[in-house]
């Protein structure tokens, strides 16, 4: 390794171990988590009320701006989800320590997607603070109307939906094995809170994972009948699944996991390895 390169390591190290960044990124999990338990919440509306509110994080973050507390708690999520970014964008460039082996590799490419979306969530938070378009759903229908517009747009927009199938499937994998463990001080847990702890990790990410399948498969569907209003990612996933008898209780179970993920966050915000 070149010198230039390690004192550009050995500075962003530095950056990284920032003890005012460590306690906004800890800030950042709290927010999170209030994210997460009203998206759970619009999800219950959805299934049981028919509630035509944006089931996805930005309907989340819009339900907040009806209010002075609201808007100054928006205020503090997009605080939090820069410092979320932030910490996420020096895992992807540093890395964990330890051996630099593929299982590093893949965790620095994820940290590197967690930053990218956390910035979004930043994004989004402030423009609804600022009035403007805010809706994550109707950006993913006209993109997705945009690619198909144009010769081979459908295959891209179906391969995009395998894509996010996939990665469904890993998050529910993640949670199911419990890999997220090995990212929380388990040591500082008493038993009792390590089994909770367990329980709310494993619900939220499998309640994720499904969500995000069922919303890779509608992304699908739609290149394939070519109706850009299929894709708009959890939104219409969850509304889908809101349409039918037996998708009502799995979208109020996928509900429940995602509220357990949002508690799960505010034991993230004490016990994440950051």
């Amino acid at each position: 390794m070149s010198s230039a390169t390690s004192n550009v390591k050995h500075t962003a190290s530095r950056a990284a171990d920032s003890k005012p960044l460590e306690m906004v990124a800890r800030a950042g999990f709290v927010g999170y988590g209030i994210v997460h338990l009203i998206f759970a919440w619009i999800a219950v509306q959805v299934a049981f009320g028919g509630s035509k509110q944006e089931s996805d994080q930005s309907g989340a973050l819009q339900s907040l701006a009806g209010n002075g507390f609201g808007k100054a708690l928006l205020v503090l999520i997009a605080i939090g989800m820069v410092g979320l970014a932030l910490w996420q964008a020096f895992e992807a460039a540093i890395g964990e320590s330890g051996p630099q082996d593929k299982t590093a590799i893949a965790e620095r490419v994820v940290s590197g997607i967690r930053a990218i979306l956390y910035v979004m969530l930043a994004w989004y938070a402030v423009n609804v603070l600022r009035g403007g378009n805010s809706s994550m759903a109707q950006n993913q229908q006209n993109k997705s109307a945009g690619i198909m517009a144009h010769s081979g747009g459908r295959w891209l927009v179906g391969f995009i939906g395998l894509v996010v199938i996939g990665v469904g499937i890993g998050i529910f994998i993640y949670g199911y094995k419990k890999k997220f463990l090995k990212h929380l001080n388990t040591q500082e847990m008493a038993p009792s809170v390590r089994k909770s702890t367990t329980r709310l990790g494993m619900g939220g990410y499998t309640a994720k994972g499904t969500a995000y399948a069922i919303a890779g498969i509608l992304v699908v569907v739609a290149a394939v009948n070519y109706d850009p209003a299929k894709a708009r990612g959890l939104d219409a996933a969850l509304k889908t699944l809101a349409g039918h008898p037996w998708g009502v209780w799995l979208l109020a179970l996928i509900g429940l996991g995602i509220a357990a993920f949002g508690i799960y966050c505010f034991a993230q915000a004490k016990y994440r390895k950051v």
